[in-house]
């Protein structure tokens, strides 16, 4: 075959550093514009965005992307974008989570990153990132996983 083709979607949340609730709610449509922005620019594609002062979950397609460098340019230029737009100190938490979804599955996971708001009326981001990481059978070392 003399083309290759790749579609890979992943699931991807991380928090801002020590869980401080720094990302504005009038502030996310442009931040997730923006982040849409520079994954298209590094070749794949932003399906759904969403989350809370505190987190955010994305949906991409990554096609032949390399996802840590992705991540790593996402979370240096939305940091340096926050600061010139007024929130001054604000930072990242330095790891993530990362977890693979299927194509028949792409509507439930939007609409479960869609519902964030709703859904942290209940849960902190800390249990749901427990819960995401027993549903997709990764283990964690709690003493390395909250900055």
């Amino acid at each position: 075959m003399p083309q290759s083709l790749v579609k890979i979607l992943v699931h991807v949340v991380w928090s801002t550093k020590d869980r401080v609730r720094l990302i504005p709610a009038e502030m996310e449509p442009k931040m997730y514009g923006y982040i849409s922005g520079i994954i298209t620019n590094n070749g794949g594609k932003m399906l759904t965005a969403g989350g809370d002062g505190d987190h955010i979950h994305i949906l991409i397609s990554i096609g032949k992307c390399d996802l840590t460098k992705l991540i790593g340019t996402i979370k240096r230029e939305t940091s340096k974008w926050m600061k010139e737009n007024g929130v001054r100190k604000f930072y990242w938490q330095r790891g993530y989570g990362a977890f693979s979804v299927g194509q028949s599955l792409v509507d439930v996971v939007s609409k479960y990153i869609r519902d964030q708001k709703e859904h942290h009326k209940r849960q902190t981001f800390q249990d749901e990132f427990r819960s995401l990481c027993r549903r997709y059978e990764v283990e964690i070392d709690e003493r390395y996983c909250w900055d």
